[in-house]
């Protein structure tokens, strides 16, 4: 790992917005590959590791399932896999529109609440 700039369990958790108990979960999981260790056997995250953690921070906060992450995780071991990975995400992107569009119609209906009240005063 020489030349390459590491962070530490702590630093890779401040900086991915996951806490270190997160990070060991996912790589024991399956959904974070194995992470490179120090001469001491501690972690070390790479800027790879850490944009890995961003896209899956974006997935698991569009609400993709655990089940699905590992899924992606898997797939994405593998080069061939591209048009497979492309469709799970396209299926997780479907969900979201989906859920967007729940969210809107419960606003809306907030909304119309909000103004029945202002216009009883």
């Amino acid at each position: 790992m020489s030349g390459t700039t590491t962070y530490s369990p702590a630093q890779a958790a401040a900086r991915s917005g996951f806490s270190t108990e997160t990070l060991r979960y996912y790589e024991r999981a399956g959904i974070l590959a194995p992470v490179g260790r120090t001469a001491g056997g501690r972690r070390a995250y790479t800027d790879d590791d850490l944009w890995t953690l961003g896209f899956l921070r974006c997935l698991r906060d569009t609400g993709m399932p655990i089940a699905a992450l590992r899924r992606y995780a898997e797939l994405s071991a593998d080069p061939a896999t591209m048009p497979a990975r492309a469709d799970l995400l396209a299926e997780h992107d479907e969900a979201i529109t989906r859920r967007i569009a729940e969210l809107r119609a419960q606003q809306d209906r907030l909304r119309e609440k909000i103004a029945w009240y202002r216009a009883q005063d």
